[in-house]
Formats: structure tokens, C-alpha cells, sequence
């Protein structure tokens, strides 16, 4: 399968992907795994059916962990363990939630950071005081009545973390 067209936007830490099957979103999943490690934060947001959720499966088999990676939008969270020695994945979504950082806390997700790849759904102004480091995934798609499956992927890394992470490669 090709690459997802990509383009470099202003920002050195950011990249902008242009996506066009889920398929690719799956695989740009697997290429971010290959980026984090345990105590990263990963916040994702985009419009209900952007492909948060496809990304996060991708995320799931780069970062090679059990169970499969559904959205946690009627459970909160889910704890996906490793199968091999690297990080679980914490999957929570934000969407129901509208106590910010108060209500996630509930979640203990500050527990899990350190030792876990936390990815949050519809977290943003709910979860960026669990750390000064995290990426942000804006995912843009067409919106209305359309069969448009193409994605304009945004990936920021923020914070020290990220500073010297060379985002590109998730263009290769």
C-alpha cells in the first residue's frame, strides 16, 4: 500500500498527512507507535467518524498489545496490555465526560502515564495538566452528507518530549 501524501506545515514540530482509506490511518497508527514509549500522552481529536478510533487500532498493533482496540466511548477507558515488553495502551474517551481534568482524574490516567501510552479521544481542555509533554492529533475530514473518505491528518508534538522527535518520519 502507498504512503499517505504528506506536507510539511510552518510548525518544525508538526506534520501535516493527507489520508486517503482507513486502511492508511491504520498504518499511520502503527508508524506512531513506533514513536512513543511508556509516559507519553497522545490526544486526539476530529469530527464524530475522522478515524480516531482506526488511528488508536493502529497505535494498538504497532505497539503489539491484547485485545482488540474498539472505542471506549460507553466504557470511559480501556487497559490494553502488552503482549511483548513494551508500554500497555490506555485508551480513554473524553466525549461524555464534561467535568474536565476533575472527571478524569476519576480515571486515575495520571497513575497510569508514567508506566503506559495514554490516548485520549475528545480530551482536549480535559487532560493537558497531566503533562507539559504530549502529541496532538487533529484529524480533518468532510463533513455533511458525503462518502469523502479523505483525512487531513495534523500531528503537533508539544513539550521538551517532542522537541527533538523528528515527526517526518511519519511521512516515509
Amino acid at each position: 500500500m502507498e504512503a499517505p501524501a504528506a506536507r510539511h506545515i510552518p510548525d518544525p514540530g508538526s506534520v501535516e498527512i493527507t489520508v486517503i482509506a482507513p486502511e492508511q490511518m491504520r498504518e499511520l497508527g502503527r508508524r506512531l507507535a513506533k514513536l512513543l514509549r511508556a509516559g507519553d500522552l497522545v490526544m486526539l481529536s476530529g469530527e464524530l467518524g475522522a478515524g480516531k478510533t482506526t488511528l488508536t487500532r493502529g497505535l494498538g498493533e504497532g505497539l503489539d498489545v491484547r485485545g482488540a482496540v474498539t472505542s471506549p466511548t460507553f466504557v470511559i477507558a480501556r487497559v490494553h496490555p502488552s503482549l511483548g515488553d513494551g508500554p500497555p495502551l490506555v485508551h480513554a474517551d473524553a466525549y461524555r465526560l464534561s467535568g474536565g481534568l476533575d472527571e478524569m482524574e476519576d480515571l486515575d490516567l495520571d497513575v497510569s502515564l508514567p508506566d503506559s501510552v495514554v490516548v485520549v479521544e475528545w480530551g482536549e481542555g480535559k487532560v493537558e495538566e497531566l503533562t507539559d509533554d504530549r502529541l496532538q492529533v487533529l484529524i480533518h475530514r468532510a463533513v455533511g452528507d458525503t462518502t469523502d473518505e479523505v483525512r487531513h491528518v495534523t500531528v503537533t508534538g508539544i513539550g521538551d518530549r517532542w522537541s527533538a522527535v523528528d515527526l517526518g518520519v511519519l511521512t516515509a
